[in-house]
């Protein structure tokens, strides 16, 4: 695989790439973009840091809300450790088996042409997402946040990538994989940069492009917001099927009931759970059914979509949970957040240099570390303990070298704060 140069890689991000620099004959020679795009997320998400700051006198990202966006975002890309992408394997599958016609991989046409199909396919997995119930139960981890940032845009759900490569199927029928491969990546970069308060009007890019304008109305729980503007990089398929809404009132983000967690598990796992919970108060097989496979808000009598009629009112009023916690406790969870972020990166780097189990092992140890660390932000009972446990883990996984310490300053940091912070999650 080649990787994009720095200029490349950067216009990736806005889909600014020609058919010509992104049009491969095999999948094995096609980038990498989205692992490869991490040092523009940091960038791009420093730069609105500090822009913000400028613009408004304060911050447009807290800590507790950034750091579970972006644990998030590692969480969703843990699956990809252990096997290849759902959506490109079932592609490749059906391309070798299926597929009707071979349009040659390296026309400009061809290019396009995959362009608008995953596209269009996009507008149709996301709207399935907001209008069926289970599929809603893995998207809704991208709307959890109260705010709008970059770092929403990471907020991502491990278990979408498991259903959303049916609707990429058709393309198979047709489209060489190594061009789908290109453009599955790119529709995804994209829509980082859509996810800010800071950018408010493009002029004349609104009549056809997914902008932050109008991405902020999807965002809302606003009554004129809600299943609206599912559009990935154009918003004329919104315009064409009658879901399109233009950005009037206050958008005020978020779940409309707010989960106000922070500990990832629960973010990404709570609505399977009141699924589960709700089906099991009605007594007739189609309605356990309907709960699963129609709209969220569906409940017996109403259309398969439901109603808004239970939502709360909003005021535009509504302040993003915040909650209150020591300063201290923030520097622990921030350093020891950079030092599994550094574990994470490090694994990405060398799976293949590592045995399955050595994978599995990390993974899980990533994965309890985000959860300890939500549990301090959520200031759970248990979280001292959960802490204590981590802590001895991630000891002894770096007395034998399984993590490493990647900057001398967070390797002293690590010794101190064990004995130092804990007096404040204990006392």
């Amino acid at each position: 695989q080649k990787s994009p140069g720095l200029q490349q890689g950067f216009r990736s991000m806005f889909f600014m790439l020609t058919p010509n620099e992104s049009s491969f004959q095999k999948v094995e020679a096609v980038p990498q973009y989205v692992e490869q795009a991490t040092p523009f997320f940091i960038g791009l998400m420093v730069l609105e840091l500090l822009v913000g700051v400028l613009k408004t006198g304060g911050s447009v990202v807290t800590i507790s809300d950034g750091l579970t966006s972006i644990s998030a975002g590692m969480v969703s890309r843990l699956p990809m450790l252990l096997m290849r992408g759902c959506e490109l394997s079932a592609y490749m599958y059906v391309w070798d088996h299926y597929h009707l016609v071979e349009l040659p991989w390296d026309s400009a046409w061809t290019w396009w042409l995959t362009f608008l199909g995953v596209d269009f396919c996009y507008y149709w997995v996301h709207r399935f997402a907001h209008e069926v119930a289970v599929l809603w139960a893995a998207h809704q981890v991208h709307h959890s946040s109260e705010y709008y940032n970059l770092t929403t845009a990471l907020r991502q759900s491990l278990t979408q990538q498991f259903t959303s490569w049916i609707f990429y199927m058709p393309l198979a029928l047709a489209l060489p994989p190594s061009i789908f491969a290109v453009h599955i990546q790119l529709n995804l970069l994209y829509q980082f940069w859509i996810h800010t308060e800071l950018i408010r009007d493009l002029g004349p890019l609104e009549l056809i492009f997914n902008t932050p304008k109008h991405h902020r109305v999807h965002h809302g729980r606003n009554l004129y917001c809600i299943d609206k503007n599912y559009g990935g990089i154009l918003i004329i398929w919104d315009r064409i099927f009658g879901t399109f809404a233009s950005e009037t009132d206050k958008v005020i983000y978020g779940l409309v009931f707010p989960i106000r967690r922070f500990e990832i598990l629960h973010v990404q796992f709570h609505y399977y759970l009141y699924l589960w919970k709700k089906s099991k108060i009605y007594k007739t097989i189609i309605h356990k059914l309907a709960t699963f496979f129609n709209g969220p808000s569906w409940k017996p009598g109403k259309s398969r979509l439901g109603d808004h009629d239970d939502n709360p009112k909003v005021t535009g009023k509504e302040v993003p949970h915040d909650p209150s916690w020591s300063m201290p406790l923030q520097v622990y969870v921030v350093i020891h957040f950079l030092l599994v972020l550094g574990t994470y990166h490090e694994l990405i780097e060398n799976k293949m240099m590592l045995s399955q189990l050595t994978v599995l092992g990390m993974t899980c140890y990533i994965l309890l570390t985000l959860t300890s660390l939500g549990f301090i932000i959520d200031q759970r009972p248990r979280a001292a303990s959960l802490e204590m446990l981590r802590c001895v883990i991630m000891v002894t996984m770096h007395r034998y070298s399984y993590i490493k310490p990647f900057l001398p300053l967070l390797a002293v940091s690590r010794k101190l704060t064990f004995s130092y912070f804990f007096k404040h999650l204990i006392f």
